[in-house]
């Protein structure tokens, strides 16, 4: 495969492979990192890159794992927790501090879920992921997916009612 078909095939998903490495790892520069590591672990397989029915799939397997690896490791210590900024120019700084602090909230309940339903959330209702896909990605069945997944959602839900109800905490 040359470099222009290996470029169309892996720029697609490159995005999702860095929300996913983000979401695990919480560091941009670490997500950032991982991302690079697994287009190149891509590159070095791009001869046999053809056998694979879903590159992407593969791709995003091979993210979860590097991620998982690299959070059991010993540089899992010298983690960094380091959030974007989100800025948005036309929205006044109210509502732009509010944002913020919502997607912030989200990304600290996210972090607080087991790694299963952490991994099933952030390719369900960020990546837009078919449960088919997550079933395969993640090698799960169809009902622990689904188990996960509602799960995931109803302790996201409790924590964000708790948070409006009673202020953070």
């Amino acid at each position: 495969m040359k470099q222009a078909e290996f470029l169309n095939v892996v720029m697609p998903f490159k995005d999702k492979l860095y929300r996913l490495a983000k979401r695990l790892l919480v560091s941009r520069e670490e997500a950032e990192d991982a991302t690079q590591e697994i287009l190149l672990k891509l590159w070095s397989k791009n001869e046999s890159m053809e056998q694979y029915k879903n590159v992407e799939a593969f791709a995003m397997t091979m993210t979860k794992n590097f991620c998982l690896d690299r959070l059991k490791s010993k540089q899992a210590s010298n983690l960094k927790l380091v959030h974007s900024n989100y800025s948005d120019e036309s929205n006044s700084l109210q509502k732009q501090l509010e944002a913020e602090d919502s997607v912030q909230w989200m990304e600290r309940i996210m972090e607080e879920l087991p790694e299963q339903q952490k991994m099933v959330l952030q390719l369900r209702d960020v990546e837009q992921y078919e449960f088919e896909e997550i079933c395969e990605l993640l090698d799960m069945k169809p009902t622990a997916v689904r188990v996960a997944l509602s799960r995931a959602r109803k302790t996201v839900r409790q924590e964000l009612v708790k948070k409006h109800s009673y202020g953070i905490g």
